[in-house]
C-alpha cells in the first residue's frame, strides 16, 4: 500500500524565522552574561520595522537595537529590494520584568532540594523519533530542512550576481510503501529574487545545484518539481509577509509527523518547559528508538505551573515496540529525572546555544545535547533485551 506524507521548511530569511532568530539572539546574549536569566521575548517584523516585546528578569544587559541589526545583517537583509535593510529598519522595544506570580512558582524550593524548581507554565510537550533516517527523524522534514539549508547556501554563494533574496521555502512529499519511505514524490521550492533574475535560468540552477545534490537517488523521472510555481517571487521577506516568533512550530519540530505541544521554543529560557520539556522528550524518544525498543516512538510529558514533577508521562510506539509500552515507560521514569531543574542540568541548557536552533529545525541536527543517544544501551539493559 502506498501513502504520501509532506513536510515543509523555510530558510533563515523567512519572516517568521527572522523573528525566531532575533528572539533567540537576545536570549543568548543574556544567558552568556547571566545563566539564570528569565527570558520570554517575542518579535514581530513587517515592512521596514521590527517590534520586540516580552518579559525579562536578568543581571545581564543586551543592546536590543544592535542585536536586531546584527541578526538582520547576518541573515542577509542588506538591500531594501528584499523588503528589509538592517541599517534603516525601525526597531521598537517594549520589555518588562517577569510576573512575580510566575517567578514565585519557578523559584520556590521544597525540602531543601534545588531540583524542586517548579515548571514555568502548565502544558504538554511531545518528543518523537523513528528509524526512517540516520537522524532518527521522519524523512519528509529532514529533506525539507536539507533543501532549505542548501537553498540558503546557494543564495549566499553569490549566484545570479547576488540577485537572490533571503526569503525561501521548501516542501517535500515522500512516498511510503507499507509504511517504509521509498522515494521523493514531489519537491516544492520558492526562492526570492530581484526583478532582473531570469525565472527559467533560476529554475534550472536550483534543480541542478540544490535539488539534485541534496535529494540524490531519492528523486527520479517521475518526481514532480515545482520551483517558483507562481512565475516570480520578487516581493518577499517582511515586505511580503508579517513575521512572528513561534509561528513555525511544525517546521521547528517534526514536520507534522508526530504531535506538538501548545508552546513554541524560540525566545524562551530553559526554565520554560515549552522548550526544555520538548528537548528532553525528543532525547528520550530518540534513545528509545536508538535502543531498538521500538521503530517509532512518541512521548508526551505534561506539567502544572509551579510544580516540579510532571503530572503525566505517556509513551506511544504505534505498535512497533519490542517490549510492552508500560515497561518502556517504567524504564524511562527510572532513567530520566523529568523535573525542570534536573532537565536543565542534564542537557546543559544554560548556555548561549539557542540562536543556532532557530532555523532548520530544533531536532535531527548534530551538536545539541538532546540529540545524543548515550542512554540507549542503559535503556536496552533495563528493558531486559540483550545488547
Amino acid at each position: 500500500m502506498k501513502t504520501y506524507i509532506t513536510s515543509e521548511s523555510v530558510t533563515e530569511g523567512h519572516p517568521d524565522k527572522i523573528c525566531d532568530q532575533i528572539s533567540d539572539a537576545i536570549l543568548d546574549k543574556l544567558i552568556a552574561q547571566d545563566p539564570n536569566s528569565r527570558v520570554a521575548v517575542e518579535t514581530l517584523v513587517t515592512t521596514g520595522s521590527v517590534h520586540v516585546a516580552g518579559e525579562v528578569t536578568t543581571e545581564g544587559f543586551v543592546d536590543i537595537h544592535q542585536t536586531v541589526r546584527e541578526t538582520l545583517k547576518r541573515i542577509g537583509y542588506n538591500d531594501p529590494e528584499f523588503g528589509m535593510d538592517y541599517e534603516d529598519a525601525g526597531v521598537w522595544v517594549s520589555i518588562h520584568s517577569q510576573s512575580p506570580d510566575i517567578s514565585r512558582g519557578v523559584d520556590e524550593k521544597t525540602n531543601g532540594d534545588e531540583k524542586e524548581q517548579g515548571a514555568g507554565d502548565q502544558g504538554m510537550m511531545y518528543g518523537f523519533a523513528c528509524n526512517e533516517t540516520p537522524e532518527l527523524m521522519p524523512m519528509p522534514i529532514i529533506f525539507a530542512h536539507k533543501l532549505a539549508k542548501a537553498l540558503a547556501d546557494f543564495r549566499k554563494s553569490g549566484a545570479f550576481n547576488h540577485g537572490l533574496g533571503p526569503d525561501g521555502k521548501t516542501q517535500v512529499t515522500v512516498e511510503y510503501e507499507n509504511g517504509k519511505p521509498k522515494r521523493i514524490d514531489t519537491v516544492v521550492i520558492a526562492q526570492q529574487h530581484k526583478k532582473q533574475v531570469s525565472e527559467n535560468k533560476l529554475r534550472k540552477e536550483i534543480y541542478k545545484k540544490v535539488i539534485v545534490p541534496t535529494c540524490g537517488k531519492l528523486i527520479d523521472k517521475q518526481t514532480k518539481i515545482h520551483i517558483n510555481a507562481t512565475g516570480r517571487f520578487v516581493i518577499g521577506g517582511p515586505e511580503g509577509d508579517t513575521g512572528l516568533t513561534g509561528r513555525k512550530i511544525i517546521v521547528d519540530s517534526y514536520g507534522g509527523v508526530g504531535r506538538v505541544g501548545g508552546g513554541c521554543f524560540s525566545g524562551k529560557d530553559p526554565s520554560k518547559v515549552d522548550r526544555s520539556g520538548a528537548y528532553i522528550a525528543r532525547h528520550i524518544a530518540k534513545n528509545i528508538v536508538a535502543a531498538k525498543l521500538a521503530d517509532k516512538c512518541e512521548i508526551q510529558i505534561s506539567y502544572a505551573i509551579g510544580v516540579a514533577r510532571p503530572v503525566s508521562v505517556h509513551i506511544d510506539c504505534f505498535n512497533t515496540n519490542k517490549v510492552p509500552e508500560e515497561k518502556i515507560r517504567q524504564v524511562v521514569l527510572e532513567t530520566f529525572d523529568l523535573r525542570p531543574k534536573a532537565i536543565i542540568q542534564y542537557l546543559d541548557l544554560k548556555k548561549p546555544i539557542y540562536e543556532k536552533t532557530a532555523s532548520y529545525g530544533h531536532f535531527g541536527r548534530a551538536g545539541f545535547s538532546w540529540e545524543k543517544t548515550d542512554k540507549a544501551g542503559e535503556l536496552r539493559r533495563k528493558a531486559g533485551l540483550a545488547n
